[in-house]
């Protein structure tokens, strides 16, 4: 009885953990990114008796402002374009300073899998067990993505995953329309130079970043649309984000029909 008075609770838990939610918070708000200083003593002197120095208080080190937004786009597209590789890409990512989501992420989440495979997929942004680890699609919905790659015969060694935002957002929030436009040179110049035969585009706003539809995943997903690398036209398909299905999990099978048509596809190339 006392199993099933606890499982809401549970289920509670458990999807606080899946959306991200890792720190208890109390009711006044605080400001983690300023410097904790110790108020200044009051010294109550005798008359007569001369004061001691006051103490020295240390000034707060002031943390830039990230540029504007329409700035910090443009320093990313010509960051983007300078990188020649995928390493050099990489590490001017490392420094870039243009997203404010880099102060509050743990660190940069790049890629994962072999930069040279036929078939690259792009999700939206990393969450809590990415952030942790630093590889994108690692936690329940990573797997997920595993056991559907390795259902038509690929693996992480095979494929190459990354993401639009490559900064996990606050709460595993959604990124802002501006996060998304300044990290959208990044990922671009990083399919241009991975250069995949196919692009999947797991979930609607990576769809509608990359591929600049409007319509809603359940429109889209399934449907052929053509991505031009930089290089040369391929073939791109939105599909479900796994964190999608993990939630709707009769929509799997629409997925595994999107994922068969990947796979005839690349047979045929």
């Amino acid at each position: 009885m006392t199993a099933t008075r606890d499982r809401p609770a549970r289920d509670l838990l458990d999807f606080y953990t899946e959306a991200g939610v890792d720190a208890l918070l109390g009711e006044d708000p605080v400001d983690r990114f300023a410097t904790a200083e110790a108020p200044t003593p009051r010294v109550r002197v005798a008359p007569g008796v001369t004061s001691p120095p006051a103490p020295e208080i240390k000034a707060r080190a002031a943390t830039p402002a990230p540029p504007a937004p329409d700035e910090a786009a443009m320093a990313a597209r010509g960051a983007a374009k300078s990188a020649k590789t995928l390493d050099e890409l990489r590490a001017i990512l490392g420094k870039f300073e243009g997203c404010a989501l880099k102060a509050t992420a743990t660190q940069l989440v790049f890629a994962d899998g072999n930069p040279s495979a036929r078939l690259m997929l792009v999700g939206e942004a990393p969450g809590r067990d990415e952030d942790i680890e630093g590889l994108p699609f690692v936690g329940r919905s990573g797997k997920l993505l595993d056991r559907m790659l390795a259902a038509i015969g690929f693996d992480r060694a095979s494929v190459y995953i990354a993401n639009i935002v490559p900064w996990r957002p606050p709460g595993n929030r959604t990124p802002t329309p501006q996060e998304s436009q300044i990290c959208l040179p990044f990922i671009l110049r990083q399919i241009e130079l991975a250069d995949p035969d196919i692009l999947v585009c797991l979930g609607g706003p990576s769809a509608q970043a990359l591929l600049g539809i409007k319509d809603g995943i359940t429109k889209t997903r399934g449907r052929w649309f053509t991505f031009d690398t930089g290089k040369r036209e391929i073939h791109a398909m939105p599909t479900f984000h796994p964190a999608f299905l993990l939630r709707s999990p009769l929509q799997k099978r629409f997925a595994w029909r999107d994922f068969l048509a990947i796979k005839k596809a690349l047979d045929q190339r």
